[in-house]
């Protein structure tokens, strides 16, 4: 019924500590759903901590990196990693993530030990001996019907619980039980107990893993945890101009966008920080239309438009990556798509292109085209195609090599320093105007450059240098 891995499989089995050992949480519950599973849990009945550690030091390096929660990692010689707890009980005895009391007990029953698991479809066990599933809560149910529902009344112990159920929604398009939205309201006041990275790690992998983001959304939306995100909720509500958004408002288009993102190939294919940063962007493209929409006169009609929306969204963009602590390498990589998110309506000349790239990075023509293109197809009924403004801006982009990196400078220091010319501010000062000219488009190539510092007299060539000009 689930796979395990022949290696893991080998020590259960010809490990005697191990003889009430169990396959625990996501690895189950992905194996149900047929889906490749690299991370395996498996917890150990009977046995306490120092006995589990040395019973798995015969097979690999064993790490403790969890000692305090009954986690031991074990690396086995091919590499592969597995990791084994000892079921506890804890006990909420001050705020935080941190304000727990641990207490392990060898005589905890399996169905106690599932009961303190965030949600039916992870309290799913697995017998690797026996082949068979134990089922406490009814998570098979919940797992076919799509249901995400909390196990116990242990649930509120870790507010953390309800970003779980955020990023599980959107990751298997999971409808939520509403004993399980109403719970999640009455602790959303506990958000502040959480430790940012936390939060953070609940983001990514729903920006990374989602397969209907738009899930994750509204369970905020519906548990009343949205107001812990002010820049997503002051999209509910904010009107648009149903001939160019038919489908409703801003937080309506964003959800559309965000699950029409995860549909494209490109980002189906891209690397996990490329995903998050598309993902993170999509969200995060029309945060500044809150406060710029309004109604105007447009060609004899009143319209709701959002001018400048663009650059108003970029310092909540700003926020909210800040508030959720994304890094540095992400923040630099999602303002950027933010602010040019439109730059396909505009003139497409090789020096707007050239400077378009400048801009994005360290992103790149070719993300914001994804970013773009997830934008237009988040407008149902209109169709959901690649629109032509993208496919031209990628093709010029391909034509001028800029689509997955800007424009480099042709003319470099070391050149200068090689033709005798010191180093200093003088330098630096020609670099910037040789390589605005070659934004331009008036230097393609080092000669070139070489030509254009000769005809501006900013620097006396040697004759030798001259000479090979000259003659091509």
């Amino acid at each position: 019924m689930i796979h395990v891995p022949p290696e893991l499989e080998k020590i259960l089995s010809e490990t005697e500590e191990l003889k009430n050992a169990y396959l625990v949480g996501g690895c189950v519950r992905d194996g149900l759903r047929g889906l490749d599973c690299k991370d395996f849990d498996i917890e150990v009945f009977g046995i306490n901590y120092e006995q589990l550690v040395n019973s798995l030091a015969r097979w690999g390096r064993t790490d403790l990196v969890g000692r305090s929660f009954g986690v031991a990692k074990l690396t086995t010689p091919r590499g592969q990693t597995f990791d084994f707890t000892i079921p506890r009980r804890d006990s909420k005895i001050a705020p935080g993530h941190k304000g727990f009391q641990v207490e392990f007990d060898s005589s905890i029953t399996r169905k106690e030990a599932a009961s303190r698991r965030d949600f039916t479809i992870n309290s799913l066990m697995y017998d690797p001996r026996a082949k068979q599933l134990l089922d406490f809560f009814g998570g098979v149910s919940d797992l076919e019907k799509k249901i995400l529902r909390h196990t116990s009344a242990a649930f509120p112990e870790d507010p953390l619980r309800v970003l779980r159920g955020m990023q599980l929604a959107a990751r298997f398009d999971l409808e939520t039980a509403p004993e399980t939205i109403e719970l999640c309201r009455e602790i959303k006041s506990r958000y502040r107990e959480l430790a940012v990275e936390r939060v953070r790690d609940e983001w990514f992998k729903w920006a990374e893993k989602s397969v209907k983001p738009s899930r994750g959304l509204e369970f905020l939306v519906a548990t009343g945890w949205v107001e812990h995100f002010p820049e997503i909720q002051a999209l509910i509500g904010t009107p648009q101009e149903p001939e160019w958004h038919p489908e409703g408002d801003v937080f309506v288009h964003t959800a559309l966008c965000c699950d029409a993102m995860v549909k494209l190939t490109d980002w189906q294919s891209a690397d996990t920080d490329s995903r998050i940063v598309y993902s993170l962007a999509i969200l995060a493209h029309d945060f500044g239309k809150p406060s710029t929409t309004h109604r105007a006169l447009k060609r004899g009609q009143m319209r709701i438009v959002s001018p400048g929306h663009e650059e108003a969204g970029v310092p909540l963009a700003e926020n909210f990556l800040n508030r959720i602590n994304a890094p540095q390498s992400i923040r630099e990589r999602v303002i950027p798509l933010v602010l040019n998110h439109l730059a396909h309506f505009q003139e497409l000349t090789d020096r707007a292109l050239r400077r378009l790239a400048k801009r994005l990075e360290p992103e790149n023509i070719h993300g914001l085209c994804i970013v773009m293109t997830a934008d237009h197809m988040g407008r149902p009924p209109r169709p959901a195609v690649v629109p032509e403004t993208v496919k031209l801006l990628l093709a010029r982009a391909h034509e001028l090599e800029i689509q997955s990196s800007a424009p480099q400078p042709i003319l470099l220091g070391r050149h200068l320093l090689a033709l005798g010319m010191a180093p200093g501010k003088e330098l630096g000062a020609i670099l910037h105007e040789a390589f605005e000219a070659q934004m331009e488009g008036k230097i393609f190539d080092l000669p070139q450059a070489l030509r254009w510092l000769s005809q501006q007299n900013k620097f006396p060539l040697p004759d030798f240098v001259l000479e090979q000009l000259r003659n091509g």
